[in-house]
């Protein structure tokens, strides 16, 4: 039976009557009585007591832990938090062949966010492409191909409008949240590694800064064989990794995997799954995005690779969106299954 912890109220009665059954004959309820001072004094200082002592049961058991004890939880069990990432990329220099542009040339977006060169490059044919890297770690450091940047200091020969290269300014990432890292060592004080098995390579995927769901297939590309696909869901421009992201998950991997394991990890193929309503009630902008709201909640929750989007589930999200009353979906019109290796991300709605 779960212990029910008194109020004030509950505890300032208590001391009353305390008072009155080992004093008979007094009052400990008058107002301005003695007795009725040091009841309420008493049982303030027990109701602080039971509140500190209920936020202690908090912390003893991992999956209620708040920050400070939830980080020592997980250092005990060998969980360190994923710290921010610095968005990194190439960006694009024009201006007269054989300018050098010195290492750390400082480039700032229109927001203010700052970003360095890596290395020192020549302008040849017209153009440069040094690497760069965001000053501060963070998904705000994450830039679109095609943005531009400004130099901060000219450089004498160089255009001091630069623009960011095909791939952008990606792979920048906030550090872990409390709720991530509570999964993680909830994983890992349930599931013990076992040296391979698929939960050990959803864990050390886990522990790269910015992965967020991963997925694992046995023997996918033959016996013996491994295959690991996982997304970013917290990167504004896509969840599906690039190149330079499978790259670090997959060193990371390697470093870790049994020896006879052949380990292959690969992007998810994103399939954009669109929604076309000819019905919303009521047709307001709120429920609206209450509606894709779930939409995209609900692809966070059921959408793997090779796996199938359930209409059945796709129309539960719509009808729990709040204040949505009725409405007619004609696409998708039935389950949506996914080839192996892809998976379903949100794509657009047509309303009516």
């Amino acid at each position: 039976m779960p212990f029910a912890r008194p109020t004030l109220v509950e505890l300032i009665e208590r001391a009353a009557g305390d008072f009155e059954t080992r004093l008979p004959g007094t009052d400990a309820r008058l107002r301005r009585s003695n007795l009725n001072v040091l009841g309420r004094v008493h049982a303030g200082a027990v109701h602080g007591l039971y509140g500190y002592l209920d936020f202690i049961a908090r912390q003893v058991i991992p999956d209620k832990a708040e920050i400070e004890y939830l980080e020592r939880w997980s250092n005990v069990w060998g969980v360190t938090r994923n710290p921010a990432a610095k968005a990194t990329g190439n960006v694009t220099i024009t201006g007269t062949n054989g300018t050098v542009i010195p290492i750390a040339t400082q480039l700032l977006r229109s927001d203010g966010a700052e970003f360095t060169t890596n290395a020192e490059a020549t302008i040849v044919a017209g153009v440069a492409t040094p690497a760069a890297t965001a000053v501060k770690a963070g998904a705000a450091g994450n830039t679109d191909a095609g943005s531009q940047l400004t130099m901060s200091a000219p450089v004498a020969g160089a255009n001091g409008l630069v623009t960011v290269a095909a791939g952008g300014l990606a792979s920048g990432a906030d550090v872990e949240t409390d709720d991530s890292l509570r999964e993680r060592l909830l994983d890992r004080i349930q599931q013990a590694p076992h040296g391979g098995a698929d939960f050990d390579y959803i864990a050390w995927a886990k522990e790269v800064t910015g992965v967020t769901r991963v997925w694992v297939s046995p023997a996918e590309l033959g016996l013996g064989t491994v295959t690991v696909r996982f997304v970013r869901d917290d990167d504004a421009a896509s969840i599906i990794p690039d190149a330079g992201e499978v790259a670090a998950v997959q060193a990371y991997i390697d470093a870790r995997r049994p020896v006879t394991a052949q380990v292959t990890v690969v992007a998810p193929v994103a399939v954009a799954l669109n929604f076309v309503f000819t019905l919303i009630a009521p047709n307001t902008a709120t429920v609206k995005a209450a509606v894709e709201a779930e939409l995209k909640d609900l692809l966070l929750r059921d959408a793997s690779p090779g796996g199938t989007i359930l209409l059945s589930h796709v129309r539960e999200a719509i009808s729990v969106a709040a204040g949505e009353s009725n409405f007619t979906l004609t696409a998708p019109a039935a389950d949506v299954a996914h080839a192996t290796g892809q998976i379903a991300t949100f794509g657009a709605i047509t309303w009516p």
